[in-house]
């Protein structure tokens, strides 16, 4: 639902007017939104400003620009507005069926508890933990390491996965953790030599990860 359709629905509700075709290239502009944050405590406002951020890159204009960002905001923690890949179930049940711990770091609200319920992914998930809850967001360390606690497990032996190099990747290696990027797009990823010098793989889907692990 958090695609351009449903950017569409919530503005339309609140009278604003958006150009779906403008989505791809609003979420990408939208990315120095948090980037401008650092490794900060959690704040609903700066996601606020993301959200909003996206509605304007797409055209959208009007008195009720943030009730309406506020409104796309607080729906974000309810699971059934978002989809698994395909693959995730599969994968994730591959590598718990191989005695590995699988934790779970995420810069949301959403209750992380509800989210395995919803996806039906009780008993393959070992520690969770969120920003909303920790206080710091990725890529401060201070997450990461309780993750690690939780999971009881030493920075070395673990793997960290994402999508986002700021995030994810240059978070996790500065907790000395190795980390894998996940780039879904077909076309190369722009930071990639730099990427591989410093050990990072990069795959396509998760289903690599049953091999690189």
């Amino acid at each position: 639902m958090f695609r351009a359709g449903g950017y569409h629905s919530f503005c339309a509700r609140h009278g604003i007017q958006v150009d779906q075709s403008r989505f791809d290239a609003a979420v990408a502009s939208a990315a120095a939104v948090l980037d401008r944050a650092g490794d900060t405590p959690y704040d609903a406002a700066l996601f606020i400003a993301y959200t909003r951020h996206i509605i304007e890159q797409m055209g959208g204009a009007g008195a009720n620009l943030d009730a309406c960002a506020r409104e796309i905001y607080d729906e974000w923690a309810s699971c059934q507005h978002f989809e698994l890949y395909d693959e995730v179930p599969a994968v994730l049940h591959a590598l718990a069926g191989r005695g590995l711990r699988i934790g779970l770091i995420s810069n949301s609200h959403r209750c992380l508890e509800s989210f395995q319920a919803h996806f039906e992914l009780g008993g393959l998930i070992d520690a969770t933990i969120s920003s909303v809850d920790h206080g710091f967001m990725k890529p401060h360390p201070s997450i990461f390491s309780e993750a690690l606690q939780r999971l009881g497990v030493q920075p070395p032996e673990a793997l960290m996965v994402g999508d986002s190099v700021r995030d994810d990747i240059e978070g996790a290696l500065a907790a000395g953790m190795r980390a894998a990027l996940v780039h879904r797009s077909g076309a190369p990823h722009g930071r990639a030599p730099e990427l591989a010098a410093r050990g990072v793989p990069i795959i396509r889907s998760l289903r690599e990860l049953v091999d690189l692990i």
